[in-house]
C-alpha cells in the first residue's frame, strides 16, 4: 500500500525536497491537533493525504498559477485547499478565510511550523473581506449561486494566468440544480465541470468534481 507521500507523488512527480518534506510534516501536524479539535472527520484521519491533500491538488492538475496571483480560499476550515495549494505554488499568495476562529487557528499554527511565507488568514464572514482576488477556490463551503453573490466583487479584472480569472471549486456529487441556479441567475458567466478522476484514479474521487467559473 503507498504512503501518504507516495501517493502525491505518484501524480506530482516535480515535487522538491521541501515541499515534499512540508507535506509530510503538514499531516504530523494535523494528526497531532485532530486530537485536540476536529479538524477533519476521526475516521478521516489516516487517509487525509487522499481525502484531503491530494483532493485538495485537483486544482494543481487544471491550473498553474503563475507568481503573483492572489488566491482567496474560502471556508478553508483547517487549511484545505489553502494549504497544499500553498504548498504547491510558494510563490503565489494565499488568504484563507473561516469565520470559526480556533480552525482558523490551527491553518495559521500549521502553516507557520511548515514554514510557509505565502499565506494570510482571515477570521470572519468572508463578505467584510475588501480585496482583490484572481481565484476565489473552496471546498464543498456553500452552494455556487451564494459563493459568487458574496464574492463576485472581489475578483480581478486583470489577468496573470492562462485560464480567465474566477472561481475554482471542489465538489461532489449531482451539481445539476445547483449550477443551473447560478446559470439563470447570471446567464453571461461561462461554467465548467472536470471530474477529478480525469486525473486522480484512486475511487474516493468518482463522484468528485472541479467547477471552473469565470
Amino acid at each position: 500500500m503507498e504512503t501518504g507521500i507516495e501517493l502525491i507523488q505518484k501524480y506530482f512527480i516535480d515535487l522538491t525536497e521541501q515541499q515534499l518534506l512540508q507535506f509530510e510534516t503538514a499531516f504530523e501536524l494535523y494528526k497531532d491537533w485532530n486530537e485536540k479539535i476536529n479538524v477533519v472527520s476521526r475516521k478521516d484521519i489516516d487517509s487525509l493525504f487522499e481525502k484531503h491533500i491530494l483532493h485538495s491538488l485537483a486544482i494543481a492538475k487544471f491550473i498553474e498559477f503563475n507568481q503573483g496571483t492572489r488566491v482567496l480560499d474560502i471556508g478553508t476550515g483547517g487549511g484545505f485547499p489553502g494549504i497544499p495549494l500553498s504548498i504547491f505554488f510558494p510563490k503565489v499568495q494565499f488568504v484563507l478565510c473561516d469565520s470559526i476562529a480556533k480552525k482558523i487557528t490551527v491553518a495559521e499554527s500549521i502553516s507557520e511550523t511548515i514554514g510557509l511565507r505565502n499565506t494570510d488568514f482571515a477570521i470572519g464572514r468572508v463578505e467584510r473581506l475588501k480585496e482583490s482576488f484572481d481565484f476565489i477556490v473552496s471546498r464543498a463551503v456553500a452552494p455556487a449561486d451564494q459563493l459568487y453573490r458574496w464574492t463576485q466583487s472581489y475578483i480581478s479584472s486583470k489577468q496573470l494566468n492562462a485560464q480567465y480569472n474566477g472561481y475554482l471549486l471542489l465538489k461532489g456529487g449531482d451539481l445539476k440544480e445547483e449550477l443551473k441556479t447560478l446559470q439563470l441567475q447570471n446567464k453571461k458567466l461561462i461554467i465548467e465541470e472536470y471530474p477529478l478522476t480525469k486525473w486522480f484514479e484512486e475511487s474516493f474521487f468518482e463522484t468528485k468534481k472541479l467547477v471552473y467559473i469565470y
